[in-house]
């Protein structure tokens, strides 16, 4: 009897079909398995009870890297095998399957990578079918040699055997390499003159240029970083100078877990989430920390550090000489996307770095780490930055939609989203559309996605803002492609976000939305940012939200703290202002206040308000800069300790000047900032359950940047732990990065019904 098994989800360039040419073997069957567009696809003689093993055995052990999203099985015309082998990738159709991640190099590798007499001894691309780059070197599916990059370089003998041998840990792998027929480095200085070629040497030099002060830009396997000594003082400015970033804290490389421990302590989970096949920046308290590290001049005025270890062999090569922690952070100029070739790096870091280190692998698609945070109490997981390890596949529950859809996010922190066929896919975290570097690559990835499955949307989404790049790329490309279009509001597309996650559109039960957030247009055209949403039945409606301020400056206002506070500012706060700002200024801010007519209920911006209420902030270098130095002053807390400084009136409409005016009370009364933040979030926190008591609703879904606040999420899950359903983001960030998911789950459940 001849039977099909099909395997679909993350399956390919993960080592799945050495693992069915193994457990055939074990099997005794034959037949033959390979790649094609919708997955892994085995074709096998045997029993109706032999099989029925073997197909239970691939579907319930599958690789360690793999994601098996579905599968089925059937009886069809007999065939005829003398043995079971792998075969050559047939496509027969359009791609529909998930798409290979980037995976952090794996324990076999690295021992190579540093034993003398492997011949992979310090060769920095040695991968296997377990780990290596995938997403950012791939051109096309299904996931073979002559789809990525590596098509170029040619397997040697050796390399062909291991590749050829079903007893290998290279057995198929895709992105086999070794010193005799892989990738070169080079290293130059910033005028372009080699100085190096030799492995061992390079990074023994890289080392000592490091340790006397000097900046590298490094090609890594998905992007240039920008590395320099995390334990030099002059050398963290000089990098900060001239990468134009004053303030934003940088990500440290640590060579190992052992040398992490040495320093701070981390929690079990973070153990976890530094060792995964993700291998994020994770960001952990720096209370307690015994290192050398030049603390402040890393994160300057935080307590806590983004570290990371080595993820590719170049990396750990590198560590493996320095042993010291690196700063490591993207290899651009503030703002710009990172890059990937060369040319470009030569032309743009030529200012910024001492020396690069090139090779001759080409990136296709490069991808920023991503950043992920536990909160200290209940270890809940926030992810900042969804990007390298994580893109370009979406892992949660998937809407029920025939057309195909794609949602082109909102303005900050952009990403795509896309959904061609029986999977979703969420591009990599791309940034600020403001940017012409951002926007060239927000438009080239919708290409790249366009080219890949071969097929143009039938339905595009966009944010309703309309001066949002993302909204007028969408409305050209709306007359390029003559396909339908609709606009999502932008902090309904956030809830659509969450409640797709948790698959919760199809319950009865109804669910309060809260999100909060910096901006977003909003459907009366005022900027919201601090809303209160309930959905049930295929509706969403706005039933609150924070109370209306003055909306001053334009995109101004997030960048200065201080305008917030001019906004929200109450009686005998004239001498407070003064002081932050000069005459001139605050009489212009002071005639356009009344003159003005955009109001906005952000959150965000009540955030700011408060930092320069406090003294903390006046001025954001980064973005969130304001609420992310609040979050540091608070190491522990007690909810027992705690004071609201506000309550919901009959109206209900969040009182957003109650809570400003008692806490300029409290600052006047000597109040410590520490406390004042604790009791200005244990506000937040009591007033989201107020509502929820009002509206006698027990679920609530949480969304926004204002979510990223460990503390505050802290509060809300001891609050609500008994009596409530909490819902956070969880495979993606609560911040914009959701944005073009919630667009697409909001089009398929809510404007489609």
């Amino acid at each position: 009897m001849t039977f099909k098994i099909i395997i679909q989800g993350q399956v390919q360039g993960v080592g799945f079909r050495p693992f069915v040419y193994v457990t055939a073997q074990k099997h005794q069957v034959t037949g033959t398995v390979s790649n094609n567009e919708e997955g892994v696809i085995v074709l096998v003689n045997g029993t109706r009870e032999i099989i029925e093993g073997f197909y239970q055995e691939l579907t319930k052990n599958p690789p360690g890297v793999a994601r098996v999203k579905g599968h089925r099985i059937e009886e069809v015309s007999a065939m005829f095998f003398d043995e079971f082998s792998i075969v050559p990738s047939q496509k027969g159709g359009k791609l529909n399957l998930q798409l290979t991640p980037d995976f952090a190099l794996c324990d076999g590798c690295r021992e190579e990578l540093l034993k003398v007499n492997n011949r992979r001894y310090y060769y920095p691309f040695t991968t296997c079918t377990y780990c290596g780059p995938r997403w950012a070197i791939t051109n096309t599916f299904p996931f073979e040699r002559a789809h990525t990059n590596l098509h170029s370089f040619h397997m040697c003998p050796v390399c062909q055997e291991e590749y050829t041998n079903p007893l290998d840990r290279r057995f198929h792998s895709q992105t086999n390499s070794c010193p005799s027929c892989g990738i070169a480095l080079s290293l130059s200085d910033a005028t372009g003159k080699e100085l190096a070629a030799d492995p061992q040497g390079i990074f023994k030099k890289i080392a000592a240029l490091i340790r006397e002060g000097y900046i590298i830009a490094i090609k890594n396997t998905s992007g240039y970083l920008l590395c320099c000594d995390a334990q030099n003082a002059t050398a963290i400015q000089t990098l900060r100078n001239r990468k134009r970033r004053p303030k934003k804290p940088f990500a440290i490389l640590y060579a190992s877990l052992k040398q992490l421990q040495g320093e701070v302590s981390i929690t079990q989970a973070q153990e976890i989430e530094l060792l995964s096949p993700e291998r994020p920046i994770v960001l952990i308290s720096g209370i307690g920390y015994k290192g050398q590290l030049v603390f402040d001049a890393l994160a300057p005025g935080l307590n806590q550090l983004g570290v990371m270890l080595p993820y590719s062999g170049l990396l750990e090569l590198l560590m493996n000489e320095v042993q010291t922690p690196v700063v490591a952070t993207s290899g651009n100029i503030h703002g710009s996307p990172i890059i990937s070739n060369m040319e470009d790096a030569q032309s743009s870091l030529a200012q910024v770095a001492d020396y690069f280190l090139h090779h001759n692998l080409d990136i296709t698609n490069a991808q920023d780490d991503s950043v992920v945070k536990f909160t200290p109490k209940f270890q809940q997981k926030i992810i900042y930055r969804r990007s390298r390890g994580y893109a370009p596949n979406y892992y949660g529950p998937l809407p029920s939609s025939t057309e195909k859809i794609m949602a082109l996010g909102g303005h900050l922190k952009s990403t795509i989203a896309f959904y061609p066929n029986d999977f979703l896919y969420l591009s990599q975290y791309l940034g600020h559309l403001d940017h012409y570097e951002v926007f060239n690559r927000f438009t080239d990835t919708i290409e790249t996605f366009v080219r890949l499955f071969e097929t143009k949307p039938e339905i595009l989404l966009v944010d309703k803002h309309p001066a949002y790049l993302s909204t007028q790329y969408g409305k050209g490309l709306v007359k390029q492609w003559g396909v339908t279009w609709h606009e999502v509001q932008h902090h309904k597309a956030h809830f659509a976000s969450v409640l797709g996650e948790h698959n919760l559109f199809d319950q009865n039960t109804p669910v309060l939305g809260v999100i909060w957030d910096g901006t977003g247009y909003g459907d009366d055209g005022h900027i919201w940012g601090g809303e209160f949403f309930r959905y049930q039945q295929k509706k969403m409606e706005r039933i609150t939200h924070f109370e209306y301020y003055d909306w001053l400056a334009g995109d101004k206002m997030a960048k200065e703290p201080k305008l917030s506070l001019l906004s929200l500012a109450c009686e005998g706060m004239d001498d407070l202002l003064e002081s932050k700002f000069d005459s001139r200024t605050h009489d212009i801010y002071k005639t356009l206040l009344h003159k003005n007519s955009l109001k906005t209920s952000s959150v965000g911006r009540l955030f700011d308000a408060v930092a320069s209420l406090l003294g903390i902030c006046d001025t954001n270098t980064y973005e969130g800069e304001a609420a992310i130095l609040m979050e540091q002053y608070i190491e522990t807390y007690q909810l027992s300790n705690c004071k609201a400084y506000a309550v919901i009136p009959d109206t209900g409409t969040i009182p957003t000047s109650d809570i400003i005016r008692n806490i300029f009370a409290e600052v006047g009364r000597g109040i410590p900032r520490e406390a004042i933040i604790c009791n200005f979030l244990f506000t937040l926190a009591t007033l989201i359950f107020q509502i929820a008591r009002r509206q006698r609703l027990k679920h609530i879904a949480f969304s926004g940047g204002v979510f990223q606040n460990a503390i505050l999420v802290d509060m809300l899950k001891e609050i609500g732990k008994d009596d409530y359903k909490l819902y956070f983001n969880r495979n993606i960030s609560p911040n914009d990065e959701n944005i073009a998911l919630g667009q697409l789950m909001y089009y398929v459940n809510l404007i489609k019904q």
